[in-house]
């Protein structure tokens, strides 16, 4: 197995010399790797592209996509922009907190999910969105929140 190091250094050379164009898809490989991007992660992703940690945590925190803090194994972003919003978003984002018992940016005491919302997930069409370890459920009702919970524990 190639060290994050390695993997980023082939990243950064499919990109032009001198640009900072490489950071995001080795943002994403160090998070790969991590679950997260502690600041360990940020350190590599750093000097493998000859930039700072702080560049580094700078681009990752302006981002919805990277995570400064550790999440759970699986992933629940449930969508708030107006047509999900219109179409019962913030009722099937509090059965999501009753059924998971905790509030949308925070993390399950088992380490299992983490909730949180999110501004668009391109799914206007099919509101209202939520999106399940990076895989769109769409037309999501309150009511299909507790099965939706019951598959991902029962894996």
């Amino acid at each position: 197995m190639s060290t994050l190091y390695d993997e980023i250094r082939e990243i950064r050379g499919r990109y032009p010399e001198g640009t900072r164009s490489a950071v995001l898809p080795a943002l994403r490989a160090a998070q790969e790797r991590h679950g997260w991007l502690p600041p360990e992660a940020l350190r590599e992703v750093a000097d493998a592209l000859d930039l700072t940690p702080a560049y580094c945590r700078a681009v990752a925190s302006f981002y919805d996509m990277f995570h400064l803090q550790p999440v759970g194994r699986h992933m629940v972003e449930v969508c708030t922009n107006v047509s999900c919003a219109l179409n019962g978003a913030q009722q099937v984002l509090e059965r999501f907190e009753s059924e998971l018992g905790c509030k949308a940016g925070e993390t399950t005491g088992d380490g299992e999910f983490t909730l949180r919302t999110i501004e668009c997930l391109g799914g206007c069409g099919w509101a209202t969105i939520v999106s399940i370890d990076e895989r769109y459920r769409t037309h999501v009702k309150p009511d299909d929140v507790p099965g939706i919970v019951e598959e991902l524990r029962n894996g």
